[in-house]
């Protein structure tokens, strides 16, 4: 087994925490479409494309759109997102996050971003730690969401690193079974009993190192 050198890292729910405001845009549009959509429905969209989020929201009204419809009605979510991250400071980063990115790049390791979300280069921006990433694939960079594994494989591909020497971060089961298809070993961001396919779950990065994380490997995935 090639060691751990290389660390892909999701967005949203690992680095920070805009599922709120992906909620809100989501409810703002359905509300506008008479489709009664809940926190519990929202669960469903985790770690998954806009368009097939928006054919979720749809199902559940027993609603049709043509694909024009389709791609402006995901343009108006965007917009509403787009205008509550726009608020966004580096006070949003989650517990633990600027520090475990700074260790990681301080004791070697190359860090990158896989997320599907369209705007994760801003959102960095935003919270002010781009220069923490060596490589950032997110949704404009890929064809299929996951848990297909290509946003993961476009990181290691990026990073020049075999996919056996990445570690990936994510909080969503799509995000797990991306990595593990990858041939990466996935850390769980939550509780065991909502991702229980990850090698372990921790609750934040708050207080960890590097170490500390590999360290809890399974000895054939370090």
């Amino acid at each position: 087994m090639e060691s751990v050198t290389g660390l892909l890292f999701d967005l949203d729910g690992v680095i920070c925490d805009t599922a709120r405001y992906h909620f809100l845009a989501w409810k703002q549009l359905a509300d506008r479409l008479d489709i009664p959509f809940t926190l519990e429905d929202n669960d469903r969209l985790k770690g998954v494309s806009r368009t097939d989020s928006l054919d979720i929201i749809l199902s559940l009204g027993s609603r049709t759109m043509t694909q024009e419809e389709k791609e402006r009605a995901c343009k108006e979510k965007n917009d509403i997102y787009l205008d509550y991250i726009n608020r966004l400071t580096a006070d949003d980063l989650l517990p633990g996050v600027r520090g475990f990115l700074e260790n990681a790049r301080q004791s070697g390791y190359l860090v990158g971003l896989g997320s599907t979300s369209k705007n994760a280069r801003f959102i960095l921006d935003r919270l002010g730690i781009t220069g923490l990433f060596d490589v950032i694939v997110d949704g404009n960079d890929i064809t299929n969401a996951k848990p297909d594994p290509e946003v993961f494989l476009k990181g290691a591909q990026a990073a020049d690193l075999s996919p056996f020497r990445c570690l990936v971060f994510e909080d969503a089961v799509a995000g797990i079974q991306a990595a593990h298809a990858a041939g990466m070993p996935a850390v769980g961001i939550g509780l065991p009993s909502h991702l229980p396919e990850a090698e372990f779950t921790i609750p934040s990065l708050s207080g960890l190192t590097v170490e500390d994380v590999i360290r809890q490997l399974p000895q054939n995935r370090r």
